[in-house]
């Protein structure tokens, strides 16, 4: 009988590469947040993978970049950290041989990292087969990658050609968690995420990245489990933006995010969300730590 492997991976790449959607479809739970808004995962989300050749950690970085506030230099820094702590690195990338600045920067990053580095170039479905070897060709030149990989996370195109290649470069050894675990996150910022997810989704460009949600309780009872979540915004104007008229976008946010939560529980849910102002909360450690972004996760 084949040894069992397991071990840490990271997925690392600019913002809006498809990091998320790769990870979603490789557990097959929506634990990741995904948004066409760049800078949608704030934390090192660890999901966990098992099947009959091993368990694969998942740390799923926030995306490299240029930080702005603390809570952009926090993102950056755990993003940092992790490629030095894991047993590969998967680096997403779209199928594009225009190398822009956010790439050249993980390039310089990866150079300087020994770990194994696998190049998943994401969203094949986008072009035509032809146009995916010259975008090989250009990042093979750049470095020389333990492999390249081609993938569609949307369609889950290759995704089992990447996952057996990932257990390659780990480690034999036991399980770090039980075969039925698909996450260490706690459930509460789970559902905190999912909300977030759907305010972003919702609200477009109107809303900027400066929300946060906190669920403040989380009541089981017999068949139902009762949520109070509150959603913080840094202005006034956010806010009735977020409750909208006579509360319908409110409304909406709760219709969206409710499925996915009673999926998460496997129960049904009742969730009550309300709506505060805490001017520049991403630029106070207090705040931040008080949304989860522990600043010490960082160093």
């Amino acid at each position: 009988m084949e040894h069992q492997k397991s071990g840490f991976a990271t997925i690392i790449g600019r913002p809006n590469v498809g990091k998320s959607t790769l990870m979603n479809h490789i557990i097959g739970q929506k634990i990741a947040i995904t948004s066409k808004k760049p800078q949608t995962t704030r934390n090192r989300i660890q999901t966990v993978y098992t099947c009959d050749k091993g368990q694969i950690v998942f740390l799923d970085t926030p995306g490299i970049h240029k930080s702005r506030n603390k809570l952009g230099e926090y993102m950056v820094s755990v993003a940092n950290k992790t490629l030095s702590e894991v047993d590969v690195i998967l680096w997403l990338v779209e199928p594009d041989t225009h190398i822009g600045a956010g790439e050249e920067a993980i390039l310089e990053k990866l150079k300087q990292t020994k770990t194994p580095k696998i190049l998943v170039i994401n969203k094949v479905d986008t072009v035509k087969k032809a146009e995916i070897a010259p975008v090989i060709e250009t990042y093979r030149h750049l470095m020389d990658f333990d492999d390249i990989i081609p993938v569609s996370a949307k369609h889950g195109t290759n995704v089992d050609t990447l996952l057996t290649c990932i257990f390659q470069y780990l480690p034999e050894g036991e399980y770090f968690y039980d075969e039925d675990t698909v996450t260490d996150q706690p459930v509460r910022q789970i559902v905190s995420e999912l909300i977030r997810e759907k305010i972003l989704r919702l609200m477009g460009e109107e809303i900027p990245h400066g929300v946060a949600v906190c669920v403040d309780s989380m009541k089981y009872r017999e068949h139902i489990v009762d949520i109070d979540a509150t959603i913080v915004c840094e202005k006034d104007s956010h806010k009735g933006m977020i409750i909208g008229k006579g509360g319908s976008m409110l409304k909406k946010i709760g219709s969206a995010a409710r499925p996915d939560i009673e999926d998460l529980v496997e129960m049904q849910v009742n969730l009550k969300l309300w709506v505060k102002v805490k001017k520049d909360w991403r630029d106070s450690d207090i705040q931040l730590k008080n949304f989860g972004y522990d600043p010490k996760d960082a160093r």
